[in-house]
């Protein structure tokens, strides 16, 4: 962990103490790609793949914390272009259509510290397309190929960016306003706060310095403390 960093002050404890039960699921809060409509992004996301080879992802989010495919190698990587943002509304999973969440995409401008996932062959495709299909089936990203860099050298990484078409984007909000909504949300996967919390705690054990992780994430453990 580098010098700088402090333990932060949205602990799980606090999460918890906030959000003593999560909702039930509600599957018509937000509406899904079906397979007619998911089919081409899919294709669209692989179409670079070259059978044999291995392919990077790369990861900014929650696949800092859970990555959920088999990977041989990580590395720290930069993407140049793009940054981190809550800007993806989530009206199911860890929100409701009451109390909506926020999720992180990529948005253009500026940069942005993550890790790079190398994937071997065989069936590249097989080991991740279940990761593919659950970024895109909520229609609030589209697939792309990025030039990253790294201390081993530049590579080429599959991920994903914000959809700036869908009904799911919600633009460049305020950190307080961002940190209102991640403060009141939960659904059925739990609440919003333990995603923030994850990412800036995995964040900071990888040395990645985020200031809009550590400001909005200071915010929501302001909104979540019991008052005195």
């Amino acid at each position: 962990m580098p010098r700088s960093a402090r333990p932060l002050e949205l602990t799980a404890e606090l999460i918890v103490a906030a959000f003593p039960k999560w909702p039930a699921d509600d599957h018509a809060a937000m509406p899904l790609l079906d397979d007619t409509a998911l089919a081409p992004l899919i294709d669209q996301a692989f179409a670079p793949v070259v059978d044999g080879e291995p392919v990077w992802v790369f990861g900014y989010g929650a696949l800092l914390w859970k990555p959920d495919f088999p990977f041989s190698e990580q590395r720290h990587a930069l993407l140049r272009g793009w940054h981190r943002r809550f800007c993806l509304w989530q009206w199911r999973f860890r929100g409701t259509r009451e109390t909506p969440s926020l999720m992180l995409g990529l948005d253009r401008g500026g940069a942005c510290h993550g890790l790079a996932f190398r994937i071997e062959p065989p069936a590249v495709r097989a080991k991740l397309e279940p990761m593919v299909s659950r970024e895109l089936r909520g229609d609030g990203y589209r697939p792309r190929w990025f030039a990253l860099e790294t201390d081993e050298g530049p590579l080429t990484a599959l991920g994903f960016v914000i959809n700036h078409a869908s009904p799911r984007y919600a633009g460049r909000l305020p950190d307080d306003v961002v940190a209102s909504y991640i403060a009141s949300a939960c659904g059925h996967l739990g609440p919003s706060a333990d995603y923030l919390r994850e990412t800036a705690a995995r964040c900071q054990a990888l040395g990645i310095e985020d200031r809009m992780l550590m400001r909005v994430q200071a915010l929501v453990a302001q909104k979540l403390c019991p008052p005195r």
